[in-house]
């Protein structure tokens, strides 16, 4: 017999659905009298106190009533099967990876209710009109949205998808229902680049407040691209950093925000200072590389820095994009007498163009920090490097595969001043 619901996979010990008597393998069937498909369905129709619940158990069908009132229902169930990808972008990274790495690093995503719950960008090219209607009635803000460029077909070309659907008809849908949206665009040089570049941030803008920001990034390419884009070079980030930065200012004047942001990498590449933190507003992008180095600076200055007893030599990396701003913190506690050594890794996977750390693979780290590494060492190995839930590397190899290698304890650290302050404290 086949049941639609959701299968419970953790239930919170004295939480309201434990209490009630649900128990972990229950297909929860509806809330409410309303049909349950997926993690959306419950989190939207468990907000009221009193809920009638009615699952599956052992294939008899069960009805429990849970009173919650200020608490968490305390219920995590089983992930929805993510939608795939259909289109071929002409930047797509997946497509420009080798074999052998993480098998969930080749699988391309595209799923609203992803966009929703984890901030995963979207093209809009997959939905139906069942999909916008449930949108609508769970009211799923804010989305995330890849635009690439207003003009079809522009984007159409970057997608790879000649059948894709005008994308500022699929915008202004969720525009009329109030949906916020946060926007990206991946710049290709000279295919999404000036006059097309200004053009979509304008007919964006055009959406706000309901598109909330808008994002400029480089694409990124490995040394196994295939479809002869240009990277981004200096003077092209230094008149992609002109065009935008006009737009800021303008916006800033009339509305208070900024709306369209650049990543760190234009600056970086153009190797010109970043603007004040406070032209990143709220931060909106910082996942997508958007201010994450100007607030970094910024949290350096404010952090006190202590006199640590520290008995072992402590060896951190990062990638080389970021080395010169991190080394500045490094720098600040070898004057306090704290013994830490900070290592810039070559990113050999994937080719020198890809200097950003969360890119790196486990045999890179391992090939960087051999000669820079001494008995009783202790490796402080950045998180953004590995799977959370397995301490995995792009490539397969483990945190335990570094320690085995290299014979040096390893310890995880965070990517925040303070995440590494701490952990050397805990390591004192």
């Amino acid at each position: 017999m086949i049941h639609r619901g959701v299968r419970i996979e953790y239930i919170k010990p004295q939480s309201p659905a434990q209490r009630a008597g649900l128990k972990e393998g229950d297909i929860i069937l509806s809330i409410n009298g309303h049909a349950i498909k997926d993690v959306l369905d419950l989190m939207y129709y468990s907000v009221e106190d009193i809920l009638k619940v009615k699952f599956l158990r052992e294939n008899k069908k069960n009805t429990s009533i849970i009173e919650k009132y200020d608490e968490q229902l305390g219920i995590e169930v089983e992930p929805f099967r993510i939608k795939r990808c259909r289109n071929k972008c002409l930047f797509c990274f997946v497509e420009q990876l080798p074999k052998g790495l993480r098998k969930s690093l080749y699988f391309k995503d595209e799923d609203y209710r992803a966009s929703f719950l984890y901030g995963n960008y979207i093209t809009l090219t997959n939905l139906k009109k069942e999909d916008y209607d449930r949108i609508k009635k769970l009211f799923l803000s804010p989305l995330y949205i890849s635009v690439h460029a207003t003009d079809p077909e522009v984007r159409n070309l970057l997608l790879g998808n000649f059948e894709a659907p005008p994308i500022l008809m699929e915008l202004k849908k969720l525009a009329k229902n109030k949906i916020r949206m946060h926007t990206q665009i991946v710049l290709c040089p000279d295919i999404n680049d000036g006059y097309v570049l200004e053009k979509t941030i304008l007919d964006l803008y055009k959406l706000y407040p309901y598109v909330s920001s808008i994002a400029v990034v480089p694409l990124g390419l490995t040394k196994y691209h295939k479809n002869n884009l240009k990277p981004v070079t200096k003077s092209k980030a230094e008149e992609v950093i002109s065009l935008v930065e006009a737009f800021q200012k303008r916006f800033k004047k009339k509305h208070g925000m900024a709306i369209v942001y650049l990543a760190d990498e234009f600056y970086i590449k153009a190797q010109k200072n970043f603007p004040s933190p406070s032209i990143y507003d709220d931060f909106l992008q910082i996942e997508n590389g958007v201010g994450m180095v100007p607030l970094f600076v910024k949290e350096t200055k404010k952090v006190n820095i202590p006199q640590l007893k520290v008995k072992k030599r402590l060896v951190t990396f990062t990638g080389e994009s970021f080395f010169p701003y991190l080394n500045q913190f490094i720098e600040k506690m070898q004057k306090k007498d704290i013994p830490i050594n900070l290592i810039p890794i070559k990113n050999n996977l994937f080719g020198e163009s890809v200097t950003v750390t969360g890119l790196l693979s486990g045999e890179d780290i391992i090939k960087g920090l051999a000669s820079h590494i001494e008995k009783n060492d202790i490796v402080l190995i950045p998180d953004v490097t590995m799977k959370d839930t397995d301490n995995r590397f792009l490539d397969d190899l483990t945190l335990s595969d570094i320690e085995k290698i290299l014979q040096v304890k390893t310890v995880k650290i965070g990517t925040q001043p303070t995440d590494l302050l701490k952990t050397i404290e805990t390591i004192c």
